[in-house]
C-alpha cells in the first residue's frame, strides 16, 4: 500500500527524476563496482550544472545512499589533535607565536601539541575554538 506524502514531483521535474532512477536505480550500495557505477552518475549530473527538482532530489538521494556506503566502508578516522591545530593555523595564516599570544595559550603547550606529545584540553578546545571561529564539536573530536 502506498503512503501519501506531502512531497511531489511534477511535470518535468518528475520525468527527468523518473528517467534517473530508470538509469541508474536508487538502491543501497553493496558493492565496490555498485560505487563506481553510483560515482559516475554522480559526476554526470553535477558535470549538468544546473539541474532541475527532480534532478536534484535524485543527485540528494544517490549522494546520502553514496555517503552511507563509504561511511561503512571507507571511514575516515578523525583527524589528531596535531594535524587538526596545524591545519587551522595554516588556514589562518597564524604562526605558534602569532596563535599563542592572541589566545593566552603558553608557547610550550602549542608546541607540546604540534608535536603530538600532548592532546587539547577542554579549556585549549574553547579559545581555540573561539579564535578560528569552529564549533567547538570539531576540536573535540579525539576527547
Amino acid at each position: 500500500m502506498a503512503t501519501k506524502t506531502g512531497f511531489r514531483l511534477k511535470g518535468k521535474s518528475r520525468d527527468s527524476y523518473l528517467e534517473l532512477v530508470l538509469d541508474f536505480p536508487l538502491a543501497s550500495i553493496k558493492s565496490e563496482r555498485h560505487l563506481a557505477e553510483a560515482q559516475k552518475m554522480l559526476d554526470r549530473l553535477l558535470a549538468n550544472g544546473a539541474l532541475n527538482q527532480g534532478e536534484e532530489t535524485y543527485l540528494e538521494a544517490l549522494s546520502d545512499l553514496v555517503g552511507t556506503y563509504e561511511d561503512q566502508h571507507h571511514a575516515i578516522e578523525p583527524a589528531s589533535d596535531a594535524e587538526m591545530l596545524r591545519h587551522l593555523m595554516g588556514a589562518k595564516g597564524v604562526s605558534q607565536i602569532q596563535l599563542s599570544r592572541q589566545t593566552g595559550l603558553p608557547k610550550s603547550s602549542v608546541s607540546e601539541i604540534l608535536a603530538g606529545k600532548r592532546p587539547f584540553s577542554r579549556q585549549m578546545i574553547r579559545k581555540l575554538a573561539a579564535y578560528f571561529d569552529v564549533e567547538v564539536s570539531l576540536l573535540a573530536a579525539n576527547i
